[in-house]
Order: structure tokens, then sequence, then C-alpha cells
């Protein structure tokens, strides 16, 4: 009987990661659908709307929002529009929380967010960390130019910690931010 449960939690292991994605991709498709269907055929009309039209026109919405952001004046309005959400009390907490978030997966390569992973020693172990800045005198706690700031990600999405740490205390490492994300963030479970 052990055994059988040890084969039912191997092909529960196996099962699961590529079950819950092809649900998620599945949900976020239907989900785009459902939303931008009724936009459009309310334009084009019900004998024009074919079924994925939604779905497209999502990828499009994307991809404009995306290219228009490189414009002088949609940045500029967006910035006004965050400085609007960063006044009110409770909408501030959770837009800074997602905006952090989603800043994390850097698309635009001159902010360097994380692109340096480091080893930081701690007693007789290591921790793996991400240099989020490189002067942290900029952030107003002092320290000079020696000091960096390096984010302590903590296993499974937990948490994490932001330590100031003198420049010298920092190891560089050879790995990139998705394998050391993949390490810290499952508890170096490797997989294949």
């Amino acid at each position: 009987m052990k055994q059988v449960g040890s084969i039912l939690l191997k092909g529960l292991v196996t099962i699961l990661p590529i079950g819950l994605t092809i649900y998620f991709v599945y949900w976020l498709g239907v989900t785009t659908e459902g939303l931008l269907s009724k936009p459009i055929r309310f334009v084009l009309g019900e004998a024009n709307y074919y079924p994925g039209m939604g779905l497209v026109t999502g990828f499009l919405l994307l991809f404009v929002v995306g290219l228009a952001v490189n414009a002088f004046l949609v940045r500029r309005i967006l910035g006004l529009g965050e400085d609007l959400l960063l006044r009110v009390p409770v909408v501030k907490t959770v837009y800074s929380a997602i905006r952090d978030m989603t800043r994390l997966v850097n698309t635009d390569k001159k902010r360097g967010d994380l692109d340096r992973v480091v080893t930081v020693d701690v007693g007789l172990g290591r921790l793996i960390g991400f240099v989020t800045q490189e002067h942290a005198n900029t952030l107003g706690i002092g320290g000079g130019d020696d000091l960096v700031a390096v984010y302590l990600p903590m296993s499974y999405q937990i948490g994490g910690y932001t330590v100031y740490l003198p420049r010298s205390k920092v190891t560089e490492t050879e790995l990139t931010v998705e394998q050391a994300m993949r390490i810290v963030l499952t508890g170096g479970v490797r997989g294949r």
C-alpha cells in the first residue's frame, strides 16, 4: 500500500505543474476573450464577430500599450495617474506592492533591477541575493557609496529581507537572475 501511495504521489507531482500551467493559460485566454468580445461585438456587430477576436485584440492592445509607454507624453500621463493612485491610502499600498512585483520582471535593461546575483555569508552558510541598489545612500539611509542594497528572498515565495551591506561583504556569482530565482524560490529542489 505504501508503494501505491508513493507512485500516486509521483504522478501528482509530475502532472500538477503541467495541469496548473495549462489551466492558467486556458483561464487567461477565456477571461480575455470574455472581456473583450462584448465591445468587439458591439462595434462590429454579431454577424462580423468570430471566436478568438477578443484574444487577438488583447494581444494587440498589450503590444500597443508597450509601444506607447516609450512615448514621452504617455509616460508623463501615466506618471500623473500613478501620483494620483499613490495618494489614496488603501489603493497606495496595494498598487505599490503590485507595481514593485511587476518591476522584478525587468524588460528595460537600462534600469538594471535585479541584474546582479550575489551571495552573502551568514555564519557557516551562504544566502543567494539580488543587488537592488548599487549605491544604498541614494535611499537616504546613509553609509556612503560603500553600501549596497541586497534583497534576500525566502524559499517558496514567502517573503524576503532587504539588507544594506558593505560592498566587500557580497560575492558575485555566475548565476543568471532566472537560475538564482529558481534555486531560491524552490528551496534548492532541483527540477528537470
